[in-house]
């Protein structure tokens, strides 16, 4: 089963709908939860070496929320953290709060969707760090509105040390949201992300460390940003704008835009609603393009641009 055969259209690529409907967990009915399954018994009876691991992570369980809380539980662990200690913290989250559930939700279909290399629901919660990440700052993010931030902080160094992915649990994130690898992503204290927005490795939504208070990027919904980008300070990524690899953003990125470079600047505007759902986020030939015609057009109309500005353009976009 694959995304657009899903029989509930809040699941379909490309959705919207921000809220998942509760009515549809309630009646019993989860659509992603019975495809995780049955992809789970078909690589049992394909290597049968891994039936045991995928029994543990996903068969033997009763919904997604306990199998997930199962594997972050498992990978999060340490001598003084122990397993069961999480467990009882994750199911004790996700079983009772609508909003997570709606969320990863959401987030494995935007995986599904837009990740290549994700190969079906089971393996986004078996396998990719992103997602795990990505679910485990949202159990910290609920303990840290209870007022439970030590516990919150603690989980956060784990999920730093483990996955390579630094998300601070008083963050702000959507539903829908991809991190494709999320090694060395980093989202500050005060960071908002609306939903629908597609980050890939690298992304620092950062402060200056000259301001206190709101002091961190917000992004704008179906937003996306490319390898290795840094936002610095209270800043604004407009919805539906990209921000290609390698960028440093300072400015306010205007919605609907394409942004390149260090500092980034505009390219051009774009007609998609969520460039974050095709993932076509590479900006770089273009951004070479239009350095070298100002480039010459500075030349023919009057001073000459000094090989040090261009080269810091071409420099700080990779490919």
């Amino acid at each position: 089963m694959n995304g657009d055969e899903l029989p509930f259209e809040v699941y379909s690529k490309g959705t919207h709908k921000s809220e998942f409907d509760p009515i549809l967990l309630d009646s019993g009915s989860d659509p992603i939860w019975v495809a995780i399954r049955e992809e789970a018994k078909l690589e049992a009876d394909k290597e049968p070496i891994l039936s045991s691991f995928l029994y543990a992570g996903i068969l033997a369980h009763d919904c997604l929320e306990q199998a997930l809380g199962f594997v972050l539980a498992n990978r999060l662990q340490n001598p003084t953290l122990l397993a069961t200690q999480l467990l009882d913290i994750f199911n004790g989250v996700m079983m009772h709060d609508k909003g997570i559930q709606s969320s990863i939700r959401h987030d494995i279909q935007a995986f599904k969707d837009r990740d290549p290399a994700c190969l079906s629901y089971s393996s986004a919660i078996l396998h990719l760090k992103g997602y795990h990440a990505l679910q485990a700052y949202r159990v910290a993010h609920k303990l840290w509105n209870e007022g439970r931030k030590l516990l919150a902080l603690a989980l956060q160094s784990r999920i730093s040390e483990v996955f390579g992915i630094d998300i601070h649990p008083a963050a702000r994130i959507g539903e829908g949201i991809l991190l494709d690898h999320g090694t060395g992503v980093v989202i500050g204290e005060t960071a908002v992300i609306g939903n629908r927005v597609s980050i890939l490795h690298g992304v620092t939504l950062g402060g200056t460390g000259k301001e206190t208070g709101d002091r961190h990027p917000k992004i704008g919904e179906g937003a996306v940003l490319g390898a290795c980008v840094t936002i610095l300070g209270n800043i604004s990524i407009g919805a539906g704008a990209m921000v290609a690899a390698g960028s440093l953003v300072l400015k306010d990125v205007p919605s609907h835009s394409v942004v390149a470079g260090n500092p980034a600047k505009l390219i051009r505007v774009i007609d998609e609603q969520d460039p974050s759902l095709a993932m076509k986020y590479d900006a770089t030939k273009e951004f070479f393009r239009h350095v070298a015609d100002g480039y010459r057009g500075t030349i023919s109309n009057g001073p000459s641009v000094s090989s040090g500005d261009t080269t810091k353009g071409h420099t700080n976009c990779t490919k």
